[in-house]
Parts: structure tokens; C-alpha cells; sequence
């Protein structure tokens, strides 16, 4: 069954010639946006922009979208091979490419420029040619579509007037006047096209014809943008005048020279996969640029794929270069050490450029200005791949806009962006679908659906490098009949992974391309980038940095910028640095051969230091009124870090928290057991009101390990209490009730009074809220006994929610209240958010729903700024079923929707199920 997608004049999908009713204008847009992007998946929210641009959105454009879809899915239901898949919050159509009549435009016009026989090249062009039935997208008007027809309309021109040359070279100069009149007519401004006619009327005989249509441009061309003709169009003309015997041989190469177009780029990448971002970001940064050279720099890690990038970019674009391209390796990073000099690729241009030898000036700026001279009228396209920097490149660089220039480096070549108006482009690793479809184009189906496990666990070892991901590709190849499950055998072993990812050739060497990068580094860059790539966690900021390298913050800077100028760090993030997890494995490598034991261990600890002593400051500003626990002096080199408030403290911690559970996993692993327990301390106030408690008890696991190790009493019983908590917290009461029986037997007052708090609050998640009572008021006793207001404020509110949950609301709400008067009086922020949200919960309960919201809205924001993102959900959702109850349901909507969203963060599945229940009941009274 044959399928076609028509987009190119009026939108229609056929199925064996006869066409599929798609619907409506809206479902035409969005089956128009999806083929423009087919097989790549389009984002929702670029699609509602795409499709209702600048006009009115509709109530629920998401939910609009959604609809769209749907009845999409419906209409094309019948069309084998051809589906609408959700996929990364976006939607992508899958179908193939050949399908679409604007795909299959773009590729054979590509095939078009790189084949050599004319005969076949006019056939491509006419093929290409004839699939427009009209302007594309008709009926269509957004403002996006609008601009998508520009490109088109413009690609289409190109293809005509690439046609038209073609077709001069063949001799038939007589049969294209008529369509040349008419075309020039309607593009009286087009000198390439004026030059065709002029051609084509010489050597019909008509010289004088021609010669009056060269003066009535040249006129216009004065009158209406008060510009002279182009010296090829002059050229031209002067050869006109001359007779130029040239111009009769129908194998003239172009109507305006008679030097061979360069035509220098290397082969389009046959897999290239993804990367619609940042082909978009290179089109617009190279286009209407105004008198500056369009000029754009790809810079990233080696083996990111940045000459795929360029190249890719470069033959998508190859109608906007009729004058050729000029391309070069500089290899700035080759193994050998050793760059190309500029002198040696500026000769290779003037040669492509048809300037013979002794033509050439011998002055290095007179070469560099006849360069220059040559290519300012010239539409092309010049790639400077692999460039070491700035000065390597800057005397490639044309004078004028006619010319595109990209390129290409591991260096972000700054000097270019300050110094030439450059935009910059870094790149970043493939997203896991561009990943997946990078490898799969090079396996049949079959293979991956015999082990799709196997396939996931590549693509993590290849962490989106698309170099890794072509190697890895490349070693299945070879060995066709070995299941995928071995490869990921042979990449399991961290030690042995990048020996895995070698190849014999050393440009397609995962090691040898990142050797390249590390050998072109200062001394200080060197050391720096392998002791960074011990550091735990996911990224490393700079103050942490700092204290691992042993240097001012201002040193660091320097030395961390070097390694981001090299493309081995990327700063993701103001201050904050990571490195790929293929580039960070090759740096531990290079750290373990290069630098001495002990400088790496003393290194770790100072990390571990900065991390303990800000986690301590941070602590204290979230809880004031806890005793403090002591820590040791830390060592030498450690870069303090200050933190002014509750808000900075917080926002530390929210920052720092995946880096600091690693660092605590780092302290088991190296076993530096008081370390490791004192971590896992500090760590749990932020844990604790960001509701992440399997992480909490992840911690409190190690750090049990840590206090069976040191063997310190006091350290066993704060354990216990806290595993107890948290157990609790998460459903397992028998194991909660071990842990709180071994910590009730300690003989320590403040230990008990947080112990019976535990007891209590455990009771009441099992449902047994006068059990709870009596705990708390033992606890409670104890609090006041000892002088703690902030056990005692804490007590008091968990009196108010458990009397309130007993029915008891007078009591509750005088326990509450105290309660609330404790932690204003204290400062304590949370337990004011808190106790705010009880009574919220006792006026919902007792029929004044107008002060339920009040409540609930100003609980939450105590709580969001105290950090409590567990309780804050807990009081949206209550707060959405108090303005269900007063009918406002668009007001639940809110709610419960930002609640279902912490929800999901915080992996409350039982939560998140009853709040899509609410939101579906809703969904079907609004239907």
C-alpha cells in the first residue's frame, strides 16, 4: 500500500492515490508540524506555539494538542507504518522520510549537488521540481508556517536556477527563454537569474537583447537599492561585449566564471541522528546577519560530534551556496601535536579558488587580501573544522557577507565572539532518544527487540558521546551474531570500559580523541582535571573546587575556565562544573597513573571537609535550637564557604544534596567512619522536609554501619531513633518499632522525649491516634522537663493533628494555637507552617471552608519557605478539596495539580493516585 504525505501546496495524506480526510485547519497544522519533523519528536509546547503563533490559545492549549492528536491517530488509523507516538513530553510521527513530498524535495535536490553527470543531475532537479502542486501548506497562516514557506519558496528558487544551469551546459538555451522572460519578470532584482537570460539570449543570437537587459538591472539595481551589479554579473557583461568565444560552448561550467565551483565538503553523515535544536540555533545564527560575516563556532568535547554537526548543517543548506565550499581540516588537536598552518590551508583555498601559483602575492597580508578580493561576491559556504584558536583561523575568515563561515573546535575560541561577531554554539551529549536512534539505525529491528534490556544498558555506557555510540555500533557490526547482551558485557567493568571503546583507528578511539585534548593542557589544568573527576557526586561548584584543589577561589576560576575552553568541563550552571561520565572515567584514569596516592586522598578529604563544615552551618540555620553535634578542625587547604540565612542554607542544601549523599557514600567506601555518621546527621533536617526519605534511610543505613564501627553509645542511640523515623515513615512499622525499642532502652532524657515523639507520630501513620496521645505526652513532659522549646513547640503540634484526628477540634485548636504562639515566638518556621496547617485541617473539618483556604494558603507558604515540600503537597491537596467543597473547581484544578507534581518528585505513588482521580472527576463534570 503506498503512502504519501502532501505538503507542498494543500496538506493531504493519500493511501494508494485515494486521500484520507485529515480534518479541520488546526489537525492540518499539527500533522504538517509533525511531518516537517518526521521521526524526531516535537515538544508540546512547541507545538501550541507553532500552531496558534500570536493569536488567542484556547483555554486548554496542552489539553488541545492532546485532542488533536487523537483524532489524528483516528484518520490515519488505516496507513500502515505510520504512527503518532507520545515520547519525552512531545508527540513524533513515524513514517518514512521518502513519504513526505517536502522530505523528498530536500533529498533529492542533496542528491542532486553531489551527482557529476548533468543528465541525471536535470532529472533530480526536475523530479525534485515537480512534487510542488502549489504554495506550501495552503490555508494554513501561522506565523511559524508562514516563515517555513519563506525557506521553501527560497529552496525552490535555488533548485530552478541550479536546473537552469544545468540545462545551459546541455545547450538548451532556446527552450528556456520563454521561462527565463517570465521568471525574470517576477524577480527583476535576481542577478543570478539575470545573468541566465543574458546567457541564454547570446547565444541564441540575440547579444544586443541581452546586453539592454544587463542595462535595465544595472538601472534598477541603482534606482531602487543604490547598488552597482556584482562583478560576476559584470564579468558577464564585458564577455558579452567581447564575444567571448567561452560563452558559446554549452560546457561552460557556470554563466560567470570558468573555474570549476569548489566543491570541498566532505560527504553528508550517512547516520546523523537529532540535534533539531541545534540546527535551528545555526540557522538562525547564521541568517540576516546584516553587513557582518555570518559566522558561527561549534565547540565541544572531542568525539561530541561537532563535524557531523557542521557538515550536516552545511549540506541541508547547500541552496544557499551556489558559489561552492570550501572546506579544511586544521587538525588542531591532532595526535601528532602539531596544527596546520594557516599559510598551508589559505594555499589550499586559492588553489580550489583557481589562482595558479604565479598569481600569488608574496606578502602573507597580500595573500590573505586576495583571498578575500576572491571570495567577496561569492555565496559560499566555508567549514574550518578541528581549529586549535583564534589566530589559527582569524586570516581564513572572508570580508564580506556574502560568505558563510562555520567552525569547529574543542576550544570555545572566545577571541572569535569578542574579536568577529561570532555566535557560539556548544554543543551538548545526545539525549537518550537521539541516542537510541543513532544506534538503531545501525542494527536491524530484530536484534533490538531480542534484547531490548541490553540496548538500554548500552546507550547508558555510551551517556549520549556520539563517538561512543559509532563505536559501539561499529563492534556489533562486526560481529553480527553476537547478541547485544555481550556488548554490554564487555562495557559493564568501569576499569575496562574505554579499552572497550577503542578502535584501530586512533580518530575513532574513544582514549586516543581525549588524549588529544588532556595533552594540550597547562600543568596546573592537567592536575586539576584529574582530581576533579574524583570528586563525587554529579557536578562540583566552584567553592567545593576550591577546597579539593587546595586554592583561592580566584585560582580556581582560572584553571576550571581552561578545562571549559578545552571542552573537557562544561559549566551547566553559573559556578557549577560537570564533566561527561566517558570524559570523567578517562581523567580517574589519567589521575590514578599521573598523580601520587596521597595527593589524591588528601584531596578527597578536603571535599569531604568543605561538604561536613557547610552542611554543619546550614543545619544550624535550619534548626537553631538543636543541640549541635561536634566536628573535627578541617585540614589544611579547605576554602571555607559562607551561608547567611535560612533561605541561602535551604537553597545550599537543595543545590547540594545529590554531591553531598555522594560524598557520604565516598566516606563508607574509603572508611572514614565519622565522616560518614556526621553526614548522614546533617543531612537530615533537608531530607526530612523534601519528603526524601528512601534516600534518608539510604544514609541512615551507612551511617549505622559508621556508629557499629566507632562503637560510640550516644552515636547507636541518635541511629536508632532515626532509622525508626523513617521506617515509620515509609510504612514499615516493625522495623520502625525495633529501631525505637533499642533507642527507649538508653538511659538519656533528650533522647527519650524524641523517642516517644517517634513512638507517637508512628502510631498515628498506623491509624492509632489515642495511642499516639499518650506518647506525645510523655514526650511533651519531657521537653518542658529539660528546657527544649523546640521539642516542646513540636510536641504541642502533633497534639493539635492528633486530637483533631480524634474528632476532638476544641482541644485541638488550643493546643494548636499555643502551638503556633511557641513558633512564632521561636522563630521556627516550619512548626509555624505546620501548626498553620492544622488548624487549616480543623476549620475544613468543622464547616468554615472559607477559613480552611486562608489557612491552607498561608500554611504553604510558610512551609515552601521553610523548605517543607513533603507537607506543602499534603496542604494542596487538602486545599483543593476545601475549594471542591465551595464549588470552585477550577480553583481544585490548581491545587491538585501542583500537589500531584510534588507528589510525583517525592514518589508518593498512593498520593499521586487518588489526586488524578480527583482531577479525572473533575475532567468528566466539566465534559
Amino acid at each position: 500500500m503506498a503512502v504519501e504525505f502532501c505538503l507542498l501546496g494543500n496538506i493531504e495524506a493519500r493511501l494508494d492515490g485515494e486521500s484520507i480526510n485529515v480534518g479541520y485547519a488546526q489537525l492540518r497544522s499539527i500533522l504538517a508540524l509533525l511531518l516537517i519533523d518526521v521521526n524526531r519528536i516535537v515538544a508540546v509546547d512547541r507545538l501550541v506555539d507553532r500552531v496558534w503563533g500570536s493569536r488567542r490559545l484556547p483555554r486548554r492549549p496542552r489539553a488541545a494538542v492532546q485532542h488533536g492528536v487523537t483524532q489524528l491517530r483516528n484518520a490515519l488509523a488505516p496507513v500502515p507504518g505510520v504512527a503518532i507516538m507520545w515520547q519525552d513530553n512531545g508527540y513524533r510521527i513515524t513514517a518514512e522520510p521518502e513519504t513526505v513530498d517536502l522530505h523528498r524535495f530536500q533529498q533529492l535536490i542533496a542528491r542532486a549537488h553531489t551527482t557529476r553527470d548533468d543528465r541525471r543531475v536535470a532529472a533530480l532537479f526536475d523530479e525534485a521540481l515537480r512534487l510542488w502542486r502549489g504554495e506550501p501548506f495552503a490555508g494554513l497562516d501561522t506565523p511559524w508556517l508562514t516563515a517555513c514557506r519563506a525557506t521553501l519558496a527560497h529552496q525552490r528558487h535555488a533548485a530552478q536556477l541550479d536546473l537552469t544551469d544545468v540545462l545551459l551546459r546541455q545547450g538548451k538555451h532556446a527552450e528556456l527563454l520563454p521561462g527565463l522572460f517570465d521568471r525574470a519578470g517576477a524577480e527583476p532584482l535576481d542577478e543570478r537569474l539575470a545573468g541566465q537570460l543574458m546567457l541564454a539570449l547570446y547565444r541564441a543570437g540575440q547579444a544586443a537583447r541581452a546586453l539592454d537587459h544587463y542595462e535595465r538591472i544595472r538601472r534598477r539595481l541603482a534606482d531602487e537599492l543604490g547598488t552597482d551589479p556584482s562583478p560576476p554579473l559584470r564579468r558577464l557583461h564585458h564577455r558579452i561585449l567581447a564575444a567571448d568565444p567561452g560563452l558559446s560552448a554549452c560546457t561552460t561550467a557556470s554563466p560567470v566564471s570558468r573555474v570549476p565551483l569548489p566543491r570541498h565538503l566532505p560527504a553528508a553523515p550517512r547516520l546523523f541522528t537529532g540535534r533539531c535544536d541545534d540546527l535551528a540555533h545555526l540557522t538562525a545564527s547564521l541568517t540576516e546577519t546584516g553587513n557582518a560575516v555570518p559566522l558561527a563556532v561549534i565547540s565541544g568535547a572531542g568525539g561530541i560530534g561537532k563535524t557531523w554537526l557542521a557538515l550536516h548543517w552545511a549540506h541541508q543548506h547547500l541552496d544557499r551556496f551556489p558559489d561552492g565550499q570550501l572546506y579544511v581540516n586544521l587538525r588542531g588537536f591532532d595526535p601528532s601535536g602539531e596544527p596546520m598552518p594557516t599559510v598551508t590551508a589559505l594555499r589550499g583555498f586559492l588553489d580550489a579558488l583557481g589562482i595558479a601559483i604565479e598569481e600569488l602575492p608574496r606578502e602573507w597580508d597580500a595573500q590573505i587580501g586576495l583571498y578575500r578580493s576572491v571570495v567577496a561576491d561569492k555565496r559560499m559556504v566555508i567549514v574550518l573544522d578541528n581549529a586549535r584558536d583564534t589566530d589559527q583561523i582569524a586570516p581564513l575568515l572572508p570580508g564580506s557577507p556574502a560568505c558563510t563561515v562555520l567552525v569547529t573546535s574543542r576550544n570555545r575560541l572566545d577571541g572569535l565572539v569578542t574579536g568577529h561577531g561570532a555566535r557560539s554554539l556548544t554543543l551538548d551529549v545526545l539525549t537518550e532518544n537521539e541516542s537510541r536512534q543513532l544506534l538503531a539505525r545501525h542494527f536491524h529491528w530484530n536484534r533490538i527487540a531480542a534484547d531490548p534490556d541490553a540496548m538500554a544498558e548500552l546507550l547508558g555506557y555510551c551517556a549520549g558521546l556520539p563517538l561512543a555510540v559509532s563505536v559501539v555500533a561499529a563492534h556489533a557490526s562486526h560481529h553480527p551474531q553476537f547478541p547485544l547482551a555481550v556488548l554490554a558485557a564487555q562495557l559493564r567493568d568501569q576499569s575496562g570500559r574505554l579499552a572497550a571503546l577503542d578502535t584501530a583507528d586512533a580518530s575513532a578511539s574513544l582514549r586516543a580523541v581525549l588524549s588529544w585534548s588532556y595533552h594540550a593542557l597547562s600543568a596546573e589544568a592537567a592536575t586539576a582535571y584529574g582530581l576533579v573527576s574524583l570528586a563525587c557526586g554529579p557536578d562540583i561548584s566552584l567553592p567545593a573546587a576550591a577546597s579539593l584543589l587546595a586554592l583561592p577561589t580566584t585560582s580556581t576560576l582560572t584553571i576550571l575556565r581552561e578545562l571549559e575552553h578545552a571542552s573537557l568541563v562544561q559549566q551547566h550552571d553559573p559556578g557549577r562544573f560537570r564533566m561527561h561520565d566517558l570524559i570523567r572515567l578517562y581523567a580517574a584514569q589519567r589521575a590514578e597513573r599521573d598523580l601520587p596516592e596521597p595527593v589524591r586522598s588528601r584531596a578527597l578529604r578536603r571535599l569531604v571537609d568543605f561538604y561536613l563544615h557547610t552542611a554543619f552551618t546550614g543545619d544550624r540555620l535550619l534548626q537553631p535550637l538543636l543541640p549541635p553535634i561536634q566536628l573535627p578542625e578541617p585540614r589544611d587547604g579547605y576554602q571555607p564557604h559562607h551561608l547567611e540565612d535560612q533561605q541561602t542554607a535551604l537553597a545550599w542544601f537543595t543545590t547540594e544534596h545529590l554531591n553531598l549523599l555522594a560524598a557520604q557514600r565516598l566516606t563508607s567506601a574509603q572508611g572514614w567512619a565519622a565522616a560518614s555518621w556526621q553526614l548522614a546527621w546533617l543531612l537530615t533536617t533537608f531530607l526530612y522536609r523534601q519528603g526524601r526519605f528512601h534516600a534518608a534511610l539510604a544514609t541512615w543505613q551507612a551511617g549505622q554501619e559508621a556508629a557499629n564501627e566507632l562503637d560510640d553509645p550516644s552515636l547507636h542511640a541518635g541511629t536508632h531513633q532515626l532509622l525508626g523515623a523513617i521506617f515509620a515513615e515509609l510504612g514499615r512499622y516493625p522495623e520502625a518499632l525495633h529501631h525505637l525499642t533499642l533507642a527507649e532502652q538508653r538511659d538519656d532524657l533528650p533522647a527519650q522525649a524524641y523517642t516517644h515523639h517517634t513512638l507517637g507520630w508512628s502510631w498515628s501513620l498506623r491509624g492509632d491516634d489515642r495511642r499516639a496521645l499518650e506518647h506525645a505526652a510523655r514526650a511533651l513532659g519531657l521537653y518542658r522537663t529539660l528546657g527544649m522549646p523546640a521539642g516542646e513547640t513540636r510536641e504541642l503540634t502533633v497534639t493539635g493533628w492528633y486530637r483533631a484526628r480524634l474528632g476532638d477540634f476544641a482541644e485541638a485548636r488550643t493546643q494548636t494555637e499555643t502551638a503556633l504562639a511557641l513558633a512564632r515566638h521561636h522563630q521556627l518556621r516550619e512548626d509555624e507552617g505546620l501548626a498553620i496547617a492544622i488548624l487549616g485541617f480543623i476549620a475544613q473539618h468543622t464547616g468554615r471552608h472559607r477559613d480552611a483556604v486562608t489557612c491552607f494558603h498561608e500554611a504553604r507558604s510558610v512551609l515552601h519557605e521553610a523548605g517543607n515540600t513533603y507537607y506543602e503537597g499534603t496542604v494542596l491537596d487538602a486545599q483543593g478539596e476545601t475549594y471542591l467543597a465551595l464549588g470552585e473547581s477550577e480553583s481544585a484544578r490548581g491545587a491538585w495539580e501542583q500537589a500531584l507534581e510534588l507528589f510525583h518528585v517525592q514518589g508518593r505513588a498512593n498520593d499521586a493516585d487518588r489526586v488524578r482521580q480527583h482531577l479525572s472527576g473533575l475532567g468528566e463534570a466539566d465534559s
